[in-house]
């Protein structure tokens, strides 16, 4: 609770020091909802379980497997080991530096060092053994800072991990659901093709009864063969779904074909979302928290730069032992030992410091412009995604009804046809617009259901 709080209390100076600053928005323009408070940390992504709302085992299947063996979900648990091993070498600066050395020392001076004349080189030899300390006092508190710093980095990282894993899934959610869409398509294909055979079969009885002219069995064989040239691009995009599936759940294509060439009906576009979504579901995405978290370092890392103004207090010393003999290293009289406390004050160096302050200052605004971004961006795209998913629902219904009229043409035209009441270009316009108008609800159900996705995404994962 305390650190929340200091959190809290940091975030809010912050806000206020930088309020006058070209470009920065104020706190005030800020919702209040969006707190930096314990119940809104980010949930990881996998015990959200959104993709489970679609009730597709294999689709949770692969997730699962994604997220074990996902080459960049690897890679940013690596960078947050990293940040951890970063934290822990700040906090290590609060321990004094040990060192243990020992030597032993012959030497031998020149017997002709000044004008009087020497009987021998005179020569010494000695044992030596210490141990050494440094220790950096933390007298402003710059060690705490920097280990505080190092802190909003670690969560940073994890923040972006859990950004990873929610782009990841959201990726694999829309290339299996694609996948899903393409095989609908087929199969549809493969029923047009069965009726399309049919009626030119019916084309080619009437004209060799002589009912019919060769037109109408070239329109007939036209339609037919059209809707054969679109199964291998169909067939194509379904097998780049797969790749890319398996791209992402580390496996090679050849190890998921069988378990996703199986043909599975899609899954329901139509679930009930609230067109109320709270302000505090937004507080939940990886990529604010990553930014706030940013934001908090930048802020810390300003305090260090103007620390770098104080003095800094240095506590060495030494103790050891020194002796002609090695047999004379433990007596009493051998033993040394020095403590040397140190204050040094760097007066004047050459702005240096001054302009450290103000790229860090720079570089804090720069970061609460890219945190108001973060929230403006993540209310766009949830507001985007909810009207564009309201418009695809009332589209398929009105789809549906199109598909229904089509295939209602389609029957009375060929029934027209047999008798011989109406011309083929009837029967012809229908085959076409009943296969068109199919294929648009399909993609329209496929729509909607990405537009799922991608409003799980924008929310940074799913809700209760």
């Amino acid at each position: 609770m305390q650190k929340t709080f200091q959190l809290i209390l940091l975030f809010v100076t912050v806000t206020v020091l930088t309020s006058s600053a070209k470009g920065v928005s104020k706190a005030d323009s800020i919702p209040e909802r969006w707190l930096y408070t314990g119940e809104n940390f980010q949930t990881d992504p996998t015990e959200d379980k959104w993709w489970t709302l679609f009730g597709d085992t294999l689709l949770n299947n692969l997730i699962s497997e994604c997220e074990e063996h996902n080459s960049n979900l690897i890679v940013a648990m690596r960078n947050i080991e990293i940040a951890r091993q970063s934290l822990n070498i700040a906090r290590s600066q609060y321990f004094p530096q040990l060192g243990l050395s020992a030597s032993w020392e012959k030497s031998r001076s020149t017997g002709y060092a000044d004008s009087r004349v020497s009987t021998g080189a005179p020569t010494s030899s000695q044992f030596t053994g210490s141990v050494d300390m440094s220790w950096q006092i933390d007298l402003f508190g710059k060690v705490t800072a920097k280990a505080k710093q190092q802190k909003e980095y670690l969560n940073a990282s994890r923040a972006e991990r859990a950004g990873m894993m929610v782009s990841v899934a959201a990726e694999l959610a829309t290339n299996y659901l694609q996948l899903r869409a393409t095989q609908a398509k087929l199969n549809l294909a493969k029923e047009h093709i069965a009726s399309q055979e049919h009626v030119l079969n019916i084309a080619k009885a009437r004209h060799e009864a002589g009912l019919a002219s060769k037109l109408d069995v070239a329109q007939a064989q036209t339609i037919y063969n059209s809707t054969l040239a679109s199964m291998p691009m169909l067939e194509a995009d379904a097998r780049a779904y797969i790749d890319a599936i398996a791209l992402l759940t580390g496996a090679y294509p050849d190890q998921l074909i069988e378990r996703l060439s199986r043909p599975r009906l899609m899954p329901s576009y139509n679930h009930v979302i609230s067109t109320g979504i709270p302000m505090d579901l937004l507080r939940r995405r990886p990529d604010v928290i990553q930014a706030e978290h940013q934001l908090a370092a930048s802020a810390i890392a300003l305090g260090i730069a103007k620390k770098d103004f104080l003095p800094t207090l240095t506590l060495n010393g030494s103790i050891g032992t020194q002796a002609h003999n090695a047999g004379d290293l433990f007596k009493n009289q051998s033993f040394t030992y020095s403590i040397t406390p140190t204050l040094s004050w760097t007066i004047f160096s050459g702005m240096s410091r001054s302009y450290a302050v103000r790229s860090a200052r720079a570089q804090m605004e720069a970061d609460i412009e890219n945190y108001n971004y973060a929230i403006r961006a993540a209310i766009e795209e949830v507001d985007n995604a909810m009207s564009r998913y309201q418009g695809e629902l009332h589209q398929i219904e009105r789809l549906t009804l199109v598909v229904g009229s089509s295939r209602e043409t389609f029957d009375l035209s060929l029934d027209l046809y047999k008798q011989g009441l109406s011309g083929f270009l009837n029967v012809a316009n229908a085959q076409i617009d009943y296969l068109n108008y199919s294929t648009n609800l399909i993609s329209a159900r496929e729509d909607a259901l990405l537009t799922m996705v991608s409003l799980y995404k924008a929310l940074g994962g799913g809700w209760e």
